[in-house]
C-alpha cells in the first residue's frame, strides 16, 4: 500500500533540486559544456515548469452537468465534466438548492488506486457538508479516473497534468450559472494538497485554501521516503519499483527539477492558508507540515496551522472539528458573513 502511495506521489510531489552542473557567471572557470547543457534541457515536459504554466492562458470550457448522482435535502450531486488540453475530465459537483449565486470550493483528493476508484472518493463526505452549508463543490476525478479520458503514458507527465487540469477547471467555473466566480476556494488532501500549493504558486492568486495532511516535501526525498532500500519481492511490484527509480533518475538528468518544485516557489503564494495535520499520520509525517507552516510564516504568509493529537492521515478522530474549522475559514476569507 505504501509503495503504491509512493507511485501516486510522482509528479504530484514537488520536484526539488538534485544537482546542477552549470557553473555560475561569477565563477572563474566556466565549463564549455554548460551552455550546451542548458540548451538541451528543453524536453517535452518543460511546458509543465511552474514559470511556464504561470504564463499559460488556461483554457476554460463549458462545465456540463451530465447526470444526477443523488438528490439530497439541501443539494443535488451531479456527475459533471469539462475539458483540459482537448481531453474530457469528469468529477462530482454538488449544487446547493438555495437560490442565487453560490461560492465554490474546488476539492482535490489524494492518491487513489484506479482499480477501486469511484467518482467522489476522498472528497464526497466533506463535500456533502460544504454543500449543505451553501457551497458548490467541484471534485475532479482527474485524467485516467472515473469517466475521464486517459492520462499520459509517461508516469511523470500523468502527474504533471493534474495542476493543468485544475487550472482549466478554475477557468471554467464562470460557465456554471449557479456559481459566483469571484468567490472560489481550494481544499486539498494529501497529494491534493501538493496540487493546491502548485496552483497557488502558479496563479499567484488569493484563493483561500485548506490543506489536510498535505504532501509538501520535495523530490526526491518524498519519493524515496515511501520506497524501501530493497525492492519488493513480488515481481510486478519489483518491476514498478525499478521503473519509478529509473524514471526519476532520468528526469533529473534531462530537466531542472527545481523548476517543477513547490519548495522553489513558496514566496509566490499570496493566498491565506489553513493546514491540518494529525500527529499519528503514518503517510505524511507531521514534521513535513511543521516545516511547511514555519517556512510560510517566515516568508510572511498568512497561515493557520492546526495539529490533532494521535489522529491519522484522514483526521478521523477530529473530522467534524476539522470540517467546521474549514467552514469558518472559507466564510471569513470569502467574506460570506451572511452564510
Amino acid at each position: 500500500m505504501v509503495f503504491f502511495f509512493a507511485l501516486g506521489l510522482i509528479g504530484l510531489v514537488s520536484l526539488a533540486y538534485f544537482f546542477s552542473f552549470k557553473l555560475t557567471a561569477d565563477e572563474k572557470f566556466l565549463s564549455p559544456l554548460a551552455s550546451r547543457q542548458t540548451e538541451e534541457k528543453k524536453g517535452p515536459l518543460t511546458k509543465y515548469e511552474f514559470e511556464t504554466l504561470a504564463d499559460r492562458q488556461s483554457r476554460g470550457s463549458q462545465i456540463e452537468l451530465e447526470k444526477i448522482i443523488s438528490e439530497e435535502e439541501d443539494y443535488t450531486a451531479y456527475l459533471f465534466s469539462f475539458r483540459t488540453e482537448g481531453k474530457k475530465v469528469t468529477g462530482q459537483a454538488n449544487i446547493p438548492k438555495k437560490e442565487g449565486k453560490k461560492p465554490v470550493i474546488v476539492m482535490l483528493r489524494g492518491y487513489a488506486d484506479d482499480n477501486i476508484y469511484f467518482t467522489g472518493l476522498g472528497t464526497r463526505k466533506a463535500a456533502g457538508v460544504f454543500a449543505e452549508n451553501g457551497f458548490i463543490t467541484l471534485a475532479p476525478d482527474f485524467l485516467g479516473f472515473g469517466g475521464s479520458d486517459s492520462a499520459s503514458n509517461d508516469i511523470l507527465e500523468a502527474r504533471f497534468e493534474k495542476p493543468v487540469t485544475v487550472l482549466d477547471l478554475l477557468a471554467s467555473i464562470k460557465t456554471l450559472p449557479e456559481a459566483d466566480p469571484e468567490k472560489i476556494a481550494l481544499w486539498g488532501h494529501s497529494n491534493g494538497g501538493q496540487i493546491a500549493l502548485s496552483i497557488l504558486e502558479i496563479t499567484k492568486k488569493k484563493i483561500p485554501t485548506t490543506l489536510w495532511a498535505p504532501v509538501s516535501k520535495g523530490f526526491p526525498q518524498s519519493i524515496l521516503f515511501y520506497m524501501s532500500d530493497e525492492p519488493p519481492a513480488e515481481e510486478e511490484e519489483q518491476k514498478n519499483y525499478f521503473k519509478v527509480k529509473e524514471t526519476v533518475e532520468n528526469f533529473s538528468k534531462e530537466y531542472e527539477p527545481k523548476k517543477f518544485s513547490i519548495d522553489s516557489y513558496f514566496a509566490d503564494i499570496v493566498a491565506p492558508l489553513q493546514i491540518h495535520q494529525g500527529t499519528a499520520d503514518q503517510l505524511v509525517p507531521i514534521s513535513w507540515s511543521d516545516t511547511l507552516a514555519k517556512e510560510l510564516a517566515d516568508l510572511g504568509k498568512e497561515v493557520s496551522y492546526w495539529t490533532y493529537n494521535a489522529d491519522d492521515h484522514n483526521l478521523a478522530k477530529n473530522w467534524d472539528l476539522v470540517v467546521q474549522r474549514d467552514l469558518t475559514f472559507f466564510r471569513k476569507k470569502l467574506d460570506l458573513s451572511d452564510n
